[in-house]
């Protein structure tokens, strides 16, 4: 899950050679290894809102095979979050990634000639696998290659690339002329190009250095850095930083139960599951399937995932461009009640009837407002709060906790809403999410404290000595130029959709 941890484990070994204020074209390729992974990640979950309609009528499928279709590729990527998790720091960064791209090509071909929905959801599981690993790794490796000066901005590619992804399924999906098997089947062609990518870079220098290969991380820094340039202080901060690591007595997954460290696992945890429950997923991936069974044509239906999409897209990017200067906790706190109103408005619609074809703008502008007041705020929080919430020495179990956590709760939102909505009805079911949206915002109001502005340390410092609280941590701290917020992980490189 690790958009964010990425950024502020690249704090850790910073950059401050000749090369700081340049980028090389080996770095401009690794952002866009990340990139496109991300693309794939936006572009993989989201095709199958639209392509749902059309595997309902080739394969005769009822409610409970269209929620397993959904629903497998998150079961994938639990497990693929937490095997790659292991695998990046067993087998390297480069490794795991080539895996994750040829898994990602596999996966789409797979999906693409299912000859029966029994095989569709294995190839989309291992789809789930691939953008599991991409999540938790694509941009640790881009922040532990890229130059300081650009680390938040280029780890940013991924989180960017996300909702683009998103955009590009749902224009598909709208165009209503590609059968469902070649837009599923195209992914293959990104992830393709992202394996061929990956094979002429190098392995990341801070896993080379941690495991006593000095010669190895300065080859690899010299292979990203600008001929000539002098790469001796940043492989020496690397060193410091793998030493500093290795030190630490509370570390790992045994260290997230120590008392002290307990706090900020409950805060990141329950963040991560309220992002799902926000209902976010409800719409991304059921949004045409419930406006179709309530009397919406599927043309109307697809055009209105597009809106959606792009509304994730460009809110995203404003929260993004704006968190560091409001604060990760106040956002959250602004947003929540605009989304739980916009779902409450929603299901009063359904309940009370009024969702006929003249209701059909004021239902489209809701669910517009919804997904702006959600993907601008708490969906940014779902991966950042991985990154800099944890101690150093846990941060990678606690980031792994974290995502499991997220994909978990995707997993059960997306095998139970149909059933829920058969059982209860569609505007209730609106109720209930805006329900937990306003259960989110008494939880975070509560447990999550304001980390904007402070650095790693400062919020080690607090969880040490036990004064995590959102009244001992009150306000962002103000002043903090962009460039080096980026450079510390403070730069939103967010999750990206949380479900995501």
């Amino acid at each position: 899950m690790e958009p964010a941890r990425a950024t502020e484990q690249g704090v850790d070994h910073g950059g401050s050679g000749d090369d700081g204020g340049r980028l090389t074209g080996s770095v401009v390729v690794v952002a866009l290894v990340s990139a496109i992974s991300g693309l794939l990640y936006g572009y993989d979950t989201g095709i199958i809102s639209g392509a749902l309609l059309q595997i309902t009528d080739d394969f005769g499928v009822g409610d409970g095979m269209q929620q397993v279709i959904a629903a497998s590729i998150l079961l994938g990527a639990v497990v693929g979050a937490l095997t790659c998790s292991r695998l990046s720091e067993t087998r390297g960064r480069r490794t795991t990634l080539v895996l994750v791209a040829v898994v990602f090509v596999v996966g789409a071909l797979w999906a693409a000639l299912a000859p029966n929905p029994l095989m569709l959801v294995l190839g989309r599981l291992v789809l789930g696998f691939a953008v599991g690993g991409a999540t938790q790794t694509a941009p640790i490796y881009v922040a532990e290659l890229a130059p300081t000066k650009f680390r938040g901005r280029l780890v940013l590619f991924f989180q960017v690339a996300i909702g683009v992804g998103i955009v590009i399924s749902t224009v598909v999906g709208a165009a209503e002329v590609v059968d469902w098997r070649v837009a599923v089947g195209a992914a293959s062609v990104p992830a393709a190009i992202m394996l061929v990518l990956m094979l002429r870079l190098p392995e990341s220098p801070r896993w080379l250095a941690a495991r006593g290969d000095d010669d190895g991380a300065r080859a690899a820094l010299e292979r990203v850095r600008s001929q000539g340039s002098d790469v001796g202080p940043e492989l020496d901060e690397v060193r410091e930083a793998v030493r500093a690591e290795e030190q630490e007595t509370t570390r790992g997954w045994r260290g997230l139960r120590e008392g002290w460290v307990r706090p900020a696992l409950v805060v990141g945890c329950g963040l991560a599951v309220f992002t799902q429950l926000s209902g976010i997923e409800m719409i991304i991936y059921y949004s045409p399937t419930i406006l179709t069974d309530n009397g919406f044509s599927d043309s109307a239906a697809l055009r209105v995932s597009v809106a959606l999409g792009v509304t994730y897209l460009v809110t995203q990017l404003i929260g993004l461009a704006i968190i560091d200067k409001v604060g990760r906790r106040r956002l959250t706190l602004l947003t929540l009640p605009g989304a739980a109103l916009a779902l409450l408005v929603l299901g009063t619609f359904f309940v009370t009837g009024n969702d006929g074809p003249e209701m059909v703008p004021w239902i489209v502008a809701t669910l517009v407002v919804f997904m702006a007041f959600t993907a601008g705020g708490i969906q940014l929080m779902g991966w950042l709060t991985g990154s800099e919430i944890y101690p150093l020495a846990t941060r990678a179990a606690g980031a792994a906790a974290q995502s499991a956590s997220l994909w978990g709760t995707n997993l059960l939102i997306t095998l139970t809403l149909l059933t829920i909505i058969n059982t209860i009805g569609t505007g209730q079911t609106f109720w209930l999410y805006a329900a937990f949206n306003v259960a989110a915002f008494v939880f975070l109001y509560r447990k999550m404290p304001e980390l904007t502005g402070r650095s790693l340390e400062q919020i080690e410092g607090h969880l040490r000595s036990g004064r995590f609280t959102p009244a001992d941590l009150a306000h962002p701290v103000a002043g903090t130029p962009r460039g080096d917020a980026a450079a510390r992980g403070d730069a939103g490189t967010g999750g990206g959709r949380s479900d995501h």
